[in-house]
């Protein structure tokens, strides 16, 4: 995109939208009234988040094989693979917490209990990985690539 590669790009989308969209589910998964007002936002976040982080992978590929080899891009690239089983799950926590809340029947509460623990661990975790995956990003760039190009 005008000569930078991709994936810096839309990278930093990705690293905004699943921390949002992590804490969007904590909050809908906690709160009946944030349930009621933000969960369709909370869903349109987690998934504009998960329809990014495929386009970061794969322009993450494409600039991974542009670059000389490096085991801290690799890393990073092994980490980036994993980002995407844990926002799809993300998203569709999201969608079923705001459709089972408007929900009647006496299976509602129950499983709306279950939900709202899983879409809580699943936020947990996609919080932890988008940090390690970026914080292996930053390392790339920062001790590996830019160090092959930085001047001395």
């Amino acid at each position: 995109m005008n000569g930078l590669p991709l994936h810096p790009l839309v990278v930093h989308a990705v690293v905004v939208l699943v921390p949002l969209a992590a804490l969007g589910v904590v909050a809908i998964a906690l709160l009946p009234a944030a349930r009621a007002r933000f969960g369709w936002l909370v869903v349109a976040v987690a998934g504009v988040a998960a329809a990014l982080t495929p386009v970061a992978t794969s322009s993450g590929e494409e600039l991974e094989h542009a670059l000389p080899a490096n085991e801290l891009i690799e890393r990073h690239a092994g980490l980036g693979e994993w980002m995407l089983y844990l926002v799809v799950p993300l998203f569709l926590v999201a969608l079923a917490l705001v459709l089972v809340d408007r929900a009647t029947g006496a299976w509602a509460k129950p499983v709306l209990i279950v939900l709202a623990v899983f879409g809580i661990a699943v936020a947990v975790v996609a919080m932890a990985h988008v940090y390690r995956v970026g914080e292996s990003g930053a390392r790339a760039v920062w001790d590996g690539v830019g160090a092959l190009t930085a001047p001395r």
